[in-house]
């Protein structure tokens, strides 16, 4: 028939091995461009012009090009030979030497050792172009790993799909996705359906080669001119060669006038077999009968690509060579919609309709508990699921039977997944947001094998997602494998606010033990205290019905046992624990720990509570290298001290608003607080200590505290701020008060002071102006504090006022939160 022009002849032997099924027994890895082509899939379309990221993976020996236009191209198009706006972005060129970005054909970058290809394996690669501004970088994390950035002076803000390329050389795209950019860039989306393969250069080469003859071998592919599933059949030409078909489908290219019920045969007798049948070519002679078999019946595409090719030929020609082949066929999967997997001119109104209507149905499904009945097509089910396909084609009952029941299927999930099935489009109701029809939806999808729905519920989650709906989520699919990448998402996202997601609610407690596990040593882990981790660990092994903290959990432990507490959780406790990093903790809260019902029952937190006081009392463990003396990095952002003066502080940082604009002294801002041991005076004026300018005269007065004099500059950083000191700058005034003995303090409260360093008949500071930096080492390093203050604790070098701390300038660096 007409619509099967595009697909080669299979035997039934070639497409159905016994025991398996060809699309299982050669699985499908990446999909091929041939050199001087490109492949237009129109689901690789940015969501707003000018503005989106395609994510990728390519295997190649050089040149992998992409192009974006403002509408799609051809499969034989070349960018050099386009005159329309566009933008290309080559990896790999001049033979795997260099770097090329070109506008409308002209290059703009040329550059070396920027994201070469390898020839060896796939690898990860992603591109942004947002408003002129076009990113490249490596690896599966996009808006990561950024490798080159160029802004076009005269952005092409037009620019929608985006096509995949090649040069000289067999290029094998997988994982292709385009994500949306904005301005708040969810850096979590990762590839789809990313899978590591092992192979070698060899083994590639020979499937990329595979590919380049075998890409049209899926969907319905599996079924035409196949006796599988067929209800009618032709008998074609004097040679009376019989074709099998399916009524649904010609039904859904055009208009044959077939029976619903009646298994027909149609004879064709002046019809050729290669006008009929599923080949790729027809000869140049056959033309004129293929046009008019699909005006007969009504298959209008057909029709128009016959026109074209006939006027084609007669312009290059004077004569129509009986001898000569000719392509006929509709685009190939590559150029298709991903979401449609058929490469035939079906009308899609007619296939819903089909649906809604149940005509020419071969198949009811009851579905629930209630049985509910939707009637649909084997051909259908079949050319998307391979578990569909094995249930009709490979001897089981459904095979010869016209029902299908399905009890553990959840009702409207499935009945989105047929409409899917019909309409190559995901319905609104589970696109809107993260819900359970949506999860629903992605078991289904993943269970029955319809490959592009599971990629079209995980593009939309992985778009929707934000710490509020990680726990759900991760509770769902963290037994399904495909979504591995969906699951280690969701953990870096929990990870990263893990203060939120443990306090929010209390949903995390039903996550299983290795996505706990996980996010618990997971490298983006941020908190503000060790004391949260220790309640979450807690919570989740109680399997907690509601949020409380350690100190509740002590007073139960003290009337019961940690085995009717915690029951088959006790052993992911003792592994959990030493998770916690208790060194980080204050010591007073250690020895809260030390004297609790938790330690006395649990031998594992008690060891761990006393390995810690050593550490801090001591600076004594046999474990010094162990990541539970480390400090979270992750937690805060670190300052990293430079030089003397310089701009990377905590206090200038705070006069940049955080790094939101350009610097004002934070203490007009009201972003840091300064005060001193003296009132505020012409002498001693706290912003000053804080301003980018010297300062001749700048004190801090005595005054008594406990029976005795002293004087101090305090800093308070803000309520929602701490940090961990692991430097801190003075700067001497105008003066020669050269201060020598004082305690550089923390404190929480502003209370209660830990000290940091503690200098006596300290001489560096010995001239006016002069700058002085120390570190702060040892266990008080790890401990975040709010107030930080400079106290005298002995007389400065000038007999005249010998208490007056005369400081012009105070910085301090080390871990911010």
């Amino acid at each position: 028939m007409v619509h099967y022009q595009h697909f080669c002849e299979v035997s039934k032997e070639e497409l159905f091995p016994p025991g398996e099924i060809m699309m299982e027994k050669k699985q499908k890895k990446f999909l091929t461009v041939a050199p001087f082509e490109c492949a237009w899939p129109n689901d690789l379309r940015f969501r707003e012009a000018g503005r989106g990221c395609v994510a990728f993976d390519a295997f190649a020996h050089n040149d992998v090009t992409l192009v974006f236009r403002e509408q799609v191209g051809s499969q034989h198009y070349h960018y050099k030979r386009d005159n329309c706006p566009h933008y290309t972005v080559i990896i790999g060129s001049h033979r795997n030497k260099r770097f090329k970005i070109e506008v409308d054909g002209k290059t703009v970058v040329d550059a070396t050792g920027v994201g070469l290809c390898c020839s060896s394996a796939f690898q990860s690669y992603w591109i942004s172009i947002y408003d002129g501004l076009i990113s490249i970088g490596k690896g599966r994390y996009p808006f990561q790993n950024l490798c080159f950035q160029w802004l076009d002076s005269n952005p092409n803000c037009t620019v929608q799909y985006v096509g995949l390329s090649s040069w000289d050389k067999h290029v094998g795209y997988r994982n292709v996705n385009v994500l949306p950019v904005t301005s708040n860039h969810l850096s979590l989306w990762k590839h789809v359906d990313y899978v590591e393969h092992d192979l070698g250069e060899d083994d590639l080469e020979q499937e990329l080669e595979d590919e380049i003859s075998n890409y049209e071998s899926w969907g319905l592919r599996k079924f035409l001119e196949n006796w599988e599933l067929s209800d009618m059949f032709f008998v074609v030409g004097k040679e009376e060669r019989v074709v099998p078909a399916h009524k649904l489908i010609l039904e859904a290219c055009g208009d044959f006038g077939l029976s619903l019920s009646v298994e027909e045969v149609v004879h064709l007798p002046d019809i050729s077999y290669n006008c009929s049948s599923c080949t790729s070519s027809i000869l140049e002679s056959d033309l004129c009968s293929l046009k008019s078999l699909s005006l007969q019946y009504k298959v209008m595409s057909l029709v128009k690509q016959c026109e074209e090719i006939v006027e084609r030929i007669m312009s290059n020609k004077q004569l129509v060579d009986s001898a000569q082949l000719v392509d006929i066929s509709y685009p190939s999967w590559l150029q298709c919609s991903k979401t449609f997997p058929y490469g035939l001119p079906i009308d899609r109104e007619r296939l819903e309709r089909f649906l809604s209507t149940g005509e020419y149905s071969d198949l009811d499904i009851y579905v629930g508990v209630h049985d509910i009945v939707l009637r649909s097509h084997k051909v259908i089910l079949g050319s998307w699921s391979t578990p569909f396909t094995k249930m009709f084609t490979n001897g089981m009952r459904e095979s010869v039977s016209s029902v299908v029941s399905l009890k553990d299927v959840p009702l409207e999930a499935f009945k989105i997944m047929l409409e899917f099935m019909y309409s190559g489009k995901l319905n609104k109701e589970a696109t809107e947001e993260i819900n359970t029809l949506l999860l629903q939806l992605l078991l289904l999808a993943d269970e029955f094998g319809v490959t592009l729905l599971h990629q079209e519920c995980c593009k939309i989650l992985l778009e929707c997602l934000s710490e509020d709906s990680v726990c759900p989520i991760l509770q769902v699919i963290s037994s399904v494998p495909s979504c591995k990448l969906i699951e280690e998402t969701c953990e870096r996202i929990f990870s990263m606010h893990f203060d939120y997601c443990t306090t929010a609610s209390i949903d995390f407690v039903m996550l299983d033990e290795t996505s706990f596990c996980n996010i618990l040593q997971h490298t983006d882990l941020t908190v503000t205290s060790e004391e949260r981790v220790l309640n979450a660990i807690l919570l989740w092994c109680l399997q907690a019905r509601e949020l409380y903290g350690w100190e509740t959990v002590n007073e139960l432990m003290g009337n019961s046992t940690p085995e009717m507490l915690f029951g088959e959780r006790l052993k992911s406790l003792n592994e959990f624990l030493h998770l916690v990093r208790f060194p980080l903790l204050p010591l007073d809260l250690l020895k809260k720990f030390e004297g609790s019902s938790l330690s006395q029952q649990i031998p594992t937190f008690d060891h761990l509570v006393k390995e810690a006081i050593r550490f801090l009392e001591f600076g004594v463990t046999d474990f010094q290298g162990s990541q539970r003396f480390q400090h979270r990095k992750s937690s805060f952002k670190e300052l990293l001290y430079i030089c003397d003066g310089d701009s990377n502080g905590v206090l200038y940082f705070a006069g940049t608003s955080y790094g939101k604009h350009q610097w004002v002294n934070p203490v007009l801002s009201k972003r840091v607080t300064i005060t001193a041991s003296s009132p505020i005076s012409r002498c001693t004026d706290p912003k000053v200590l804080v301003s980018r300018n010297f300062q001749g005269t700048s004190l801090a007065g005595p005054q008594m505290e406990g029976g005795r004099n002293t004087s101090w500059w305090m800093v308070d950083i803000g309520l929602d701020h701490q940090l961990m000191c692991n430097y801190y700058t003075l700067r001497q005034d105008g003066s020669r008060s050269f201060i020598r003995c004082w305690n550089f303090q923390g404190s929480l409260d502003g209370k209660s002071w830990t000290n940091l360093r503690v200098h006596v008949n300290d001489q560096t500071i010995c001239k006016p102006g002069q700058f002085a930096s120390w570190p702060i080492t040892g266990p008080n390093a790890l401990l975040p504090f709010r107030f930080f203050r400079v106290l005298m604790t002995a007389p400065t070098t000038d007999d005249t006022n010998p208490w007056n701390c005369c400081i012009c300038f105070l910085e301090l660096y080390g871990y911010f939160h």
